[in-house]
């Protein structure tokens, strides 16, 4: 199935297209009614520089404000991440302020959990009775005992809080259902991350692997417009993917790889790499430690050897390792993001650092930099008081030992468990748990344990249908945060500023932070008025002009080198001060030191392997109610290959629901019949199918993958989960 694939020109997106049909939309009708909107009376049009958090890339943007309601939202020319032009989200994130299901005032549960039965309260009346029940968990057990699961940055100030007031376990999804075996793996390797964003030279690159990384449907915007440059100068792309992917229709190399088995491609480029010569020898023999030893490991791992598990032809295997390593070291092998598939994705990760260690491309133009960044003057805030007891996830990293974060399912299992001691509370921050964690009946075990349950959102979520008290949050666009110190080629610092009112009883995430604060005894953690004055102190502080910075709300850093071309002395640290070829340290805990392959499970007769990923309009659960961008992508799609369905007796268009192994069936979702997917697996968008009732227009449409997710492996060496464990089986609708 592999072939070489004609480039075509790339497809831009114009953020001022998207600007100019938004601007034409009717907000009124979206209203509930004309007096809930806070809007001010000021004619003509207004512009407030802010930064965007429709994802984490929270590139700059510009609010215009139109006689008095906002308009619309576009890119800042002075940030480095958005260069003047926004992605889909961010441009659709004026819908997120008119979004007619968001949460308006703080909900107390009346009823049972997760039936979805509330009374309105204050909020007075909400954080008192968050507070008392703190403080009595607090009596019973200890601070310990409440668990934070948070995401996004508004978080920063309900973290601090929580820990002034006691708590140490505090975890976001981000790191054992996202990037973390990336992270760990380019560590255990190198001695250091590759950063978020990640530091991708795609700008200068001679050559860009993707294996796995789905640029263009997974709208990181910096690194979309670097690939539309890239695929304008005529640069090779490789794509590693069992899907005919956006990326991949950009490609002069496509490889429909059978899932579960990147692993064994990986590795038999490396073995392409030694045997032939191709690698940097350089690089290695100044910067290699173990190089002698890997050899041997990974002498077995042919073409050949890879061709019978990967489904990819040996001969392609060689051809596009001599591809990628002609152009060393401009060459870069992609680390990816969502990377927890499998279950030993930190040895996948690894081999992706093992093979860019190969390449020579570390700090170097074209391959992987060294991210600037800048300094900018701190808050004097009081010192945290310490615990004597471990932490809940990983007590003494003994049972995922290379974990550097907390790993949330592993708050869950304490939680069920009530090892190494109850845990009693949980606030949920800005994530909806139950679809970012796998096995909900697990999370739903874990809540039973609960003496309370605390959602923070901006709007309705599974997880919000379990808690005790919901908090209803401003979004983005209509408060402060703290400020952002961004990394990449220079460093910058950005300012998030309210750009328009919340237009019912919704607070900013500072503001409940520090009222919660008062309530739990310990207002002296929060020691300034407003964020007008803590965010002023630390301008002011650091040399810059207050005034200045909320008018344009970016300022970039001092030039530093990020390439060895720029006079960057290479140092690694990790044990032996070098690139570890062969890892000592996993070896110490029981680990493969160099990566090794295992089969996936095989699909029960009748079943498929489900493969997930994303959409350049929504980001997973969290913008499916946004009017703008429901209406650009109602509901995801099953794709499955023609034979697959013609075999199954369904058409292109047709409904059916999915059940996995387990016995869980999904809501229905519509097929997309195509040729683009191998005929062995499905796939489908991660975020939709949402159940909380209070969703009007976006409950139960599409199917959720977070759902039939109740099969999975962790990470041993760092307690990440796998996404792309389960399988399973059509449906058909009557």
């Amino acid at each position: 199935m592999t072939s070489e694939v004609s480039r075509r020109r790339f497809l831009k997106i114009s953020a001022t297209t998207f600007g100019a049909s938004a601007a034409a939309v009717s907000w009124d009708g979206w209203l509930p009614d004309a007096s809930a909107a806070a809007e001010v009376s000021t004619k003509g049009v207004t512009t407030i520089p802010t930064f965007c958090e429709m994802c984490f890339w929270r590139c700059g943007g510009i609010a215009h404000i139109r006689d008095g309601k906002l308009w619309k939202f576009e890119g800042n020319p002075l940030d480095p991440q958005s260069e003047g032009r926004l992605c889909p989200r961010g441009t659709g994130a004026v819908g997120a302020h008119y979004d007619p299901d968001r949460l308006r005032q703080p909900l107390i549960r009346s009823g049972p959990r997760g039936k979805e039965e509330w009374k309105t309260a204050s909020w007075d009346e909400a954080l008192t009775y968050i507070a008392t029940r703190m403080n009595k968990i607090k009596g019973e057990y200890g601070p310990e005992s409440v668990a934070l699961f948070n995401h996004g940055f508004g978080q920063r100030f309900f973290q601090h809080v929580l820990k002034s007031w006691g708590l140490v376990n505090y975890a976001g999804a981000s790191f054992a259902q996202c990037r973390g075996p990336r992270d760990v793996g380019f560590n255990l390797t190198f001695g250091s991350s590759v950063g978020s964003p990640e530091a991708t030279d795609i700008r200068n690159t001679e050559c860009l692997v993707l294996i796995g990384s789905h640029i263009g449907e997974n709208m990181h915007n910096s690194q979309v417009r670097e690939l539309a440059e890239a695929v304008e100068r005529r640069v090779p792309i490789i794509v590693v993917d069992p899907r005919f992917s956006v990326a991949a229709s950009k490609a002069k190399y496509w490889l429909p790889i059978k899932p579960g088995t990147d692993l064994a491609l990986l590795l038999a480029w490396c073995n392409v790499l030694v045997t032939e010569g191709l690698y940097d020898a350089s690089f290695v023999k100044n910067h290699g430690h173990g190089f002698d030893e890997f050899v041997e490991a990974i002498k077995d791992n042919t073409p050949e050897w890879a061709a019978g598990h990967t489904g990819i032809d040996a001969a392609m295997i060689r051809t596009t390792a001599r591809e990628f390593a002609s152009h060393k070291p401009a060459t870069i092998i992609h680390p990816g993001r969502r990377v927890n598939w499998n279950g030993d994705d930190t040895q996948r990760s690894r081999a992706i650092a093992l093979l860019s260690a190969l390449l020579g491309n570390w700090a170097r133009k074209g391959g992987l930099f060294i991210a600037s960044g800048t300094g900018i003057a701190g808050y004097p805030l009081p010192k945290y008081p310490k615990s004597d007891k471990p932490k809940a996830d990983n007590p003494n990293n003994e049972k995922y030992p290379f974990a550097d974060e907390a790993v949330t399912t592993g708050i869950r299992e304490a939680t069920i468990t009530g090892k190494p001691y109850p845990i009693k509370g949980w606030f949920v921050y800005s994530t909806n748990i139950m679809q970012c964690l796998p096995n909900q009946a697990e999370t739903l075990a874990a809540i039973d344990k609960l003496d309370l349950l605390v959602v923070v959102e901006t709007v309705p979520s599974e997880i919000a249908g379990y808690a005790d008290v919901v908090l209803p949050e401003s979004i983005f666009l209509e408060r402060h945060d703290d400020l952002l110190l961004g990394f990449g080629r220079q460093g910058w610092a950005a300012l998030r500023q309210p750009v328009i009112a919340s237009p019912h009883d919704q607070k900013p995430s500072w503001w409940i932070a520090k009222e919660l604060a008062g309530k739990l005894g310990i207002p002296e953690c929060m020691p300034f008025k407003d964020m007008d004055e803590y965010l002023k102190f630390r301008i002011e502080k650091s040399g810059m002009n207050w005034e200045e910075f909320k008018r344009v709300g970016i300022k970039m850093g001092k030039k530093a080198p990020i390439y060895v071309e720029e006079g960057i002395e290479l140092t690694f640290d990790t044990p032996s001060g070098k690139v570890e070829f062969y890892s000592e340290q996993l070896k110490e805990k029981g680990f493969d030191p160099v990566p090794k392959y295992t089969p996936p499970d095989k699909a029960p007769p009748g079943f498929f392997p489900l493969i997930t990923g994303r959409a350049p309009v929504h980001t997973f659960t969290r913008t499916q109610s946004n009017p703008l961008l429901h209406d650009l992508m109602p509901e995801n799609e099953l794709w499955i290959n023609g034979a697959t369905a013609a075999q199954a007796g369904v058409k292109a268009g047709q409904y059916v629901k999915l059940k996995n192994q387990d016995g869980i069936t999904s809501s229905r979702i519509r097929v997309k019949v195509t040729q683009r997917i191998r005929p062995e697996c499905l796939y489908m968008v991660y975020g939709f199918g949402l159940s909380n009732k209070m969703l009007k227009t976006a409950y139960l449409k599409g199917a959720s993958a977070g759902q039939l997710n109740t099969k999975y492996r962790t990470d041993p060496i760092m307690g990440g989960t796998s996404l792309h464990a389960n399988f399973v089986t059509l449906v058909k609708e009557a």
